[in-house]
C-alpha cells in the first residue's frame, strides 16, 4: 500500500508543479507574505513576532489552497483518465491519500520559503524559537484541512471553478461565517461555535499555545474531509 500511495504522491506532485494555477498561486502567496512581514513585522517599533503574518496568511489560504486543489479530481473527471485510475489495482482510499499528499507537499514547500522572514526576524528581534515553531505546526495542520476540504469539493464534480467555488464555501462557513457568529453569539452559543472555529483553534498556534484539543481538532476534520472524497469516489465507481 505504500508503495502504491507514494507513486501516487509522486505523480500529484508532479502533476501540480506542471500546473499554471499552482505558480500563480504561489506567486501570490509569497508576494503576500512578504508584503506582510515587510509592513507589519519588520519596522521600527513593530512586534518581534510572526504572529501577525501568520494569521493573515491564515486567511489568505481561504481562498488559495482551494485554487490548488480545483484540479485534483475534477481533472480526473473531465478527462477521463479517473478510468484508469478506478481499473488501476488501487483502492480508492490510496488515490486520496496520494493526491491529498502531493499538494500536501506542494504547500509545505511554498510554507517553507517564508523561513527567509523567520531568519531575518531572529537576526533583527527577539521572538522565542517554540513561538514559531508552534505556529508553523498550525500552518500545517491548517493547511492539511484546507487540502483535505478542497480534495473534497473536487471529488463533487468535473469542473474545476465549480471545485474552487465549493472549496472556498466550505472553507468560508468554517472560518468567516463561524468566526463572525462566535463573537456575536453569546452563551452556550459561543462556546459550540468556538469549537468548530478554525481560526480560535489557529490563534493558539500562533501564540505558541500547544493545545492538544486544538490538535485533535485539525486531524479529525482532515480526516473527515478525506472520508468524504473517498465516499464521492466509491460512489461514483457504482454508478
Amino acid at each position: 500500500m505504500m508503495t502504491r500511495v507514494a507513486a501516487l504522491t509522486q505523480r500529484e506532485l508532479a502533476a501540480t508543479f506542471l500546473s499554471p494555477v499552482a505558480y500563480i498561486v504561489a506567486a501570490v502567496f509569497l508576494v503576500a507574505s512578504g508584503y506582510l512581514f515587510m509592513s507589519n513585522t519588520l519596522i521600527e517599533g513593530g512586534e518581534a513576532s510572526m504572529r501577525f503574518m501568520l494569521e493573515s496568511m491564515a486567511w489568505l489560504l481561504v481562498f488559495a489552497i482551494p485554487m490548488l486543489t480545483m484540479r485534483v479530481l475534477a481533472d480526473e473527471y473531465a478527462t477521463g483518465t479517473i478510468e484508469s485510475l478506478m481499473t488501476a489495482p488501487v483502492t480508492d482510499v490510496e488515490v486520496v491519500i496520494g493526491k491529498f499528499l502531493g499538494v500536501l507537499i506542494f504547500y509545505v514547500a511554498l510554507l517553507l520559503t517564508t523561513v527567509v522572514h523567520v531568519v531575518l526576524l531572529f537576526k533583527y528581534g527577539a521572538e522565542d524559537l517554540g513561538i514559531v515553531m508552534y505556529g508553523y505546526l498550525g500552518m500545517v495542520l491548517l493547511g492539511a484541512m484546507y487540502v483535505s476540504v478542497g480534495l473534497f469539493a473536487s471529488s463533487l464534480t468535473r469542473y474545476q471553478l465549480v471545485a474552487a467555488l465549493i472549496g472556498m464555501g466550505i472553507l468560508a462557513i468554517f472560518t468567516v461565517l463561524v468566526n463572525g457568529l462566535a463573537s456575536w453569539k453569546g452563551g452556550q452559543w459561543r462556546v459550540v461555535l468556538g469549537y468548530v472555529n478554525v481560526f480560535h483553534h489557529f490563534k493558539d498556534f500562533s501564540r505558541g499555545i500547544l493545545d492538544t484539543g486544538s490538535i485533535v481538532f485539525f486531524l479529525s476534520t482532515t480526516l473527515f474531509f478525506l472520508f468524504l472524497a473517498v465516499k464521492v469516489m466509491e460512489s461514483k465507481r457504482w454508478r
